[in-house]
């Protein structure tokens, strides 16, 4: 069971990722915009649905992510920011910007998620959907965030303050 649930999260952050990077091409500054993108995004994943026998409904989390980062990437290119020395976020790849993103998301703001979790999840994405070099750049930086979360330098939060309009 526990295995199947790991299967579920991992396949709902490939999601949320390929909605995150469609956004670095489309933005929206509203949430409804957000939510039709998504629910077109689900309506794609009808396969992806059948091959792990997924109810239609069963996409909260990769929402939640999809949501969470969204509302908070201000804060988290903030935190990209800090740890990515001599790498200004602008000038980063799409892939590795949104794949940063999806992982310091959830390291800052989600507790359920432990911090060797989100980077082993990142890193797979960035096997996936990544270049070559891609995976190391995204470990140093998601291991310094890591770092800093676990001495304090940089605190969890699981207050969102929202940063786009309603």
């Amino acid at each position: 069971m526990r295995r199947q649930k790991a299967a579920t999260r991992h396949g709902e952050r490939e999601l949320a990722f390929q909605v995150l990077y469609s956004l670095s091409f489309s933005p929206v500054t509203e949430i409804n915009a957000l939510r039709r993108i998504f629910a077109e995004s689900l309506k794609s994943m009808a396969q992806w649905r059948a091959d792990t026998k997924q109810p239609a409904g069963a996409m909260t989390f990769a929402w939640e992510l999809v949501e969470g980062v969204w509302s908070t990437s201000p804060q988290l290119d903030a935190v990209i920011t800090r740890f990515s020395h001599n790498w200004r976020v602008d000038r980063m790849g799409r892939v590795e910007l949104t794949l940063l993103r999806l992982a310091v998301f959830e390291l800052v703001f989600r507790e359920d998620i432990p911090p060797k979790v989100a980077i082993n999840e990142a890193l797979e994405l960035s096997r996936l959907f990544g270049e070559d070099k891609a995976k190391s750049f995204v470990n140093g930086i998601l291991d310094a965030v890591a770092g800093a979360l676990e001495n304090g330098e940089v605190s969890r939060s699981t207050h969102i303050s929202p940063t786009r309009l309603e």
